[in-house]
C-alpha cells in the first residue's frame, strides 16, 4: 500500500513544570478524505524522546500515513492528544500525496489532552468554501465543529473549553465586598442596553443572584476566554507593559513616599515631570495583594533605574508648555487621540437634544453679546462659510452630572466653539461650562460662557476652562470612543463569527485576523480596568457611574453610522463631491484623522469588495448561504440583542450589503481602534493635558 509523510508538523509543547512530562503515548493523527473514509491512526515519530523545554519553543515531527485510494484527497485530519499536557499545533503539511502532491493545513490552535474533550479535534485543509460547496462526507465534520464551539450554555467554562457564548455585563460589580461595590447589570434591559460579552459561567455572587462572582485580583489573568483567543507571550508582555503605564495613575495614591511628597495631589508641574525622570519607592502591601505578579514584574525595574520611570510623552517632549496654547488645544481635537467628536456648527446657538420635559432648557447660553465681542470674528459670515466648529460634551454629561459631582470627582458639562482661520488652523473662541440647576433638573442648566484670553486673571480663568474641556474629552475618549465604540461593540461579532461561520467559510477567514486578542483584552478589562473600583473608575470623571453612562450612550449607537464616510458626513466634516477623492470633500484640509482615514477606508472597501465578489457572484448566493444568514441573525438578535429591532440593520440580502457590513466591521476593529488606541501614552500620559 503506498504511503505519504508529513515533513513539517509543527508544535509548541506546553511547559508547565521544570521536569519532563512523560506522555501516555504519542499523539495520533487520522486523515479524513473527501470520499468519506477515515484512514488508520498514525503516530508522531520522536515525540517521547523529545524533552519538553523550559521555555516556549517550536518542534517539528514526522508521521507516515498509509494511503488508501478510497480515502481520496485528504480534506481534514483528526488529532488525539494522548499526552498529559496541551500543545500548540501550528501546521501540518502532507508531502507526496498520490495525485495531489503537497497539502497544507494551518491550525494555530491549542490541543488539550483527549480526556478533556468529548470529541477529538479536527482541522481542515487551508482552503475556503461555502457550506454548499463542502464535499458531502466532510460536511458533518464542519457542522459538528460549530456545535462544539457553541457549547450547551451551561456550567463554568475551563481553560480547555473552546466555547464561544454570550452573557450580560454582570461581572463588573462585587456586591459581596460592600454595597458601594455593586454595579447594575448592563445588557438585557431597556434601561441599560449593552453589547454582549463572552460567557465565563462563573457562579453568581452570594449577595446578588444577578451578579456573577469575581475572580480574586491576583488571578485576574486566568479569566476564561477560549484558549485560542488568549495572548501569546509577546502580546501579553506588551499588554502588561502598556497597561502598567496607565495604572500608575491608579497606584500613586497608595504609594506612601509619593503621597507624603505631594499629599495625594500634584503641587507643581515639576512633580509631574518626576514621573518621567524617575523616583524610587517601596511597593506597599496593598499593591502586592491586588495586582497580579506578572504585572508587578513589568512594573518594577531591575536595571537600577527608578521603579516608576516612564518615557517622556511626545505631547510635552519638545516643549513642556506647548499644551497650554490655544493652538495645541484646538489641534488635538483634529489630530489628537479623540478626533471623532468635533463637528461643524450648523446652527446657532447650539441646541440640546435632551428631553426638555426632564431636563428643562439645555440649549447653549452663548448670547448675542458674546457673538458680537471683538474676540468673535465675523460670526454671521463664519457660520455661513462653514468656519465654525464645536466640541460638544454637554448632552452626554448633563444627565449624570449631578450624580458624578456627589463623588470625589467634580466637573462641568462643556461646549467649545472654534473658528477656522485663514491658515487652516482652529482657534477656540468660547467655552461654555454648565451645571444642573441646584433645585431640580427640570429647571434646566446653569451655564457660564468664557471667551478666549491670554493675559491676567481672564487668561488664567481661560486656562482653567480649557482644563475642564480636556478632562471631559479624556473621559469621553477612554469610555466611549475607545472602550464602547471599538472594544465592546466588536466582541459580539467575534463570538458570532466563531459560533456560526466555519473556519472554512470565506467571511470567517476575512474577519478573523481583525479580531485577534479582542476577547482576551476585553476579559482582562472587566477584571482590572472597567470593574467597580478599577482603573477607569479611578481616573475618568464619571467615577462609579462610568459604565452605566456608557450604556446610556449605547442607546444611540447605529451600526451603519460607524462607516467613516457616514460618520464624517453626520458631523458635517465632509460633503459629497464626485470630483473629490473618494467622492468626499473635507470642509477643512488639516484633519489628519479624516485625510488618512479615508485612504485606509477606501483600501479596506476595495479589498472587501474584490474578496466578497469572488465568492458571491449573485445576491441569491448571499441569501441562500445558511451559515452567513445564521451568523447575521445571531449577531443582531443575540450579540447586539438590545438593538435587534432597529430598522437600520442591513438585511443581508445582497452582495452590496455584505460588502458594506464587512467593511464597517474591519474598519472599527482595525483602523478606528488604532486611531483611538495607539497614541494613548504619547498623547495622554502627561497629566497636564488630560487629567483632572
Amino acid at each position: 500500500m503506498p504511503s505519504f509523510t508529513t515533513t513539517a508538523i509543527k508544535f509548541s509543547k506546553c511547559c508547565r513544570s521544570r521536569r519532563r512530562l512523560l506522555p501516555v503515548s504519542n499523539p495520533a493523527v487520522l486523515i479524513a478524505g473527501i470520499k468519506g473514509q477515515v484512514g488508520k491512526p498514525a503516530y508522531l515519530k520522536g515525540w517521547i524522546t523529545t524533552i519538553t523545554p523550559l521555555t516556549a519553543g517550536e518542534s517539528v515531527f514526522k508521521v507516515t500515513f498509509d494511503h488508501d485510494a478510497e480515502i481520496g484527497q485528504p480534506g481534514a485530519f483528526i488529532i488525539r492528544n494522548n499526552h498529559r499536557s496541551e500543545f500548540y499545533l501550528r501546521t501540518l503539511t502532507l508531502e507526496d500525496v498520490p495525485g495531489h502532491g503537497r497539502i497544507h493545513f494551518v491550525c494555530n490552535s491549542w490541543v488539550y489532552p483527549a480526556y478533556k474533550y468529548d470529541t477529538d479535534r479536527v482541522f481542515f485543509t487551508n482552503q475556503t468554501c461555502l457550506r454548499s460547496e463542502t464535499p458531502g462526507p466532510l460536511r458533518p465534520y464542519r457542522e459538528r465543529e460549530l456545535v462544539n464551539l457553541r457549547g450547551d450554555g451551561t456550567g463554568e467554562l475551563k481553560e480547555w473549553d473552546r466555547v464561544y457564548d454570550y452573557d450580560y455585563y454582570n461581572d463588573l460589580g462585587n456586591p459581596d465586598t460592600d454595597r458601594e461595590s455593586a454595579r447594575p447589570v448592563l445588557g438585557g434591559s431597556v434601561e441599560y442596553p449593552y453589547p454582549r460579552r463572552g460567557r465565563t459561567g462563573r457562579p453568581p455572587s452570594e449577595t446578588d443572584p444577578n451578579t456573577e462572582s469575581r475572580l480574586p485580583s491576583r488571578t485576574s489573568l486566568n479569566i476564561y476566554v477560549p484558549r485560542d483567543e488568549r495572548f501569546g507571550h509577546i502580546k501579553m508582555s506588551d499588554f502588561l507593559a502598556y497597561h502598567m503605564k496607565a495604572l500608575v495613575r491608579f497606584l500613586l495614591p497608595v504609594l506612601p513616599v509619593f503621597k507624603a511628597l505631594c499629599d495625594n495631589e500634584f503641587d507643581s508641574f515639576q512633580d509631574v515631570f518626576l514621573l518621567y525622570e524617575g523616583f524610587k519607592v517601596p511597593l506597599p502591601d496593598k499593591i502586592k495583594d491586588n495586582i497580579p505578579l506578572e504585572m508587578l514584574k513589568e512594573l518594577v525595574r531591575t536595571d537600577g533605574k527608578g521603579f516608576f520611570e516612564f518615557p517622556m510623552p511626545q505631547v510635552i517632549k519638545e516643549d513642556k508648555s506647548a499644551w497650554r496654547t490655544d493652538k495645541e488645544f484646538a489641534r488635538e481635537m483634529l489630530a489628537g487621540l479623540n478626533p471623532v467628536v468635533i463637528r461643524r456648527l450648523e446652527e446657532f446657538p447650539p441646541e440640546s437634544k435632551l428631553d426638555p420635559e426632564v431636563y428643562g432648557n439645555q440649549n447653549s447660553s452663548i448670547t448675542k453679546e458674546h457673538r458680537e465681542s471683538p474676540r468673535w470674528p465675523y460670526y454671521h459670515q463664519a457660520l455661513e462659510k462653514k468656519r465654525l466648529f464645536i466640541l460638544d460634551h454637554h448632552d452626554t454629561l448633563m444627565p449624570y452630572l449631578r450624580r458624578i459631582n456627589t463623588t470625589s470627582t467634580k466637573t462641568y458639562a462643556s461646549r467649545t466653539v472654534l473658528f477656522l482661520k485663514d491658515d487652516g488652523t482652529l482657534k477656540p473662541l468660547a467655552i461654555e461650562l454648565s451645571l444642573p440647576h441646584p433645585d431640580e433638573d427640570k429647571f434646566g442648566a446653569v451655564s457660564k460662557v468664557y471667551t478666549a484670553a491670554e493675559h491676567g486673571v481672564e487668561g488664567s480663568i481661560w486656562q482653567l476652562a480649557k482644563a475642564y474641556v480636556a478632562v471631559n474629552d479624556y473621559g469621553y475618549h477612554q469610555l466611549l470612543s475607545h472602550w464602547l465604540n471599538t472594544h465592546a461593540v466588536i466582541e459580539p461579532f467575534v463570538i458570532a463569527t466563531n459560533r456560526q461561520l466555519s473556519v472554512l467559510h470565506p467571511i470567517n477567514k476575512l474577519l478573523d485576523p481583525h479580531f485577534r486578542n479582542t476577547m482576551n483584552i476585553n476579559a482582562l478589562a472587566r477584571q482590572i480596568l472597567i470593574n467597580a473600583g478599577g482603573v477607569v473608575e479611578s481616573t475618568v470623571y464619571p467615577s462609579k457611574y462610568a459604565m452605566e453612562m456608557s450604556s446610556v450612550v449605547y442607546k444611540n449607537w447605529v451600526f451603519t453610522e460607524q462607516a467613516l464616510p457616514a460618520d464624517l458626513i453626520n458631523r458635517g466634516m465632509t460633503e459629497m463631491d464626485s470630483d473629490a477623492p473618494h467622492g468626499l470633500r473635507l470642509v477643512l484640509d488639516d484633519y489628519p484623522y479624516a485625510v488618512d482615514g479615508l485612504e485606509i477606508w477606501s483600501a479596506i472597501e476595495t479589498w472587501v469588495e474584490d474578496y466578497c465578489s469572488f465568492y458571491y457572484k449573485t445576491d441569491e448566493m448571499v441569501e441562500k448561504d445558511s451559515e452567513l444568514q445564521s451568523w447575521w441573525k445571531e449577531l443582531r438578535e443575540e450579540g447586539h440583542g438590545d438593538k435587534k429591532d432597529e430598522p437600520w440593520w442591513p438585511k443581508m440580502h445582497t452582495v452590496k450589503e455584505l460588502i458594506d457590513t464587512c467593511t464597517i466591521i474591519i474598519w472599527v476593529a482595525s483602523a478606528l481602534h488604532a486611531a483611538v488606541n495607539f497614541g494613548q501614552y504619547l498623547m495622554q500620559a502627561s497629566f497636564q493635558t488630560a487629567q483632572p
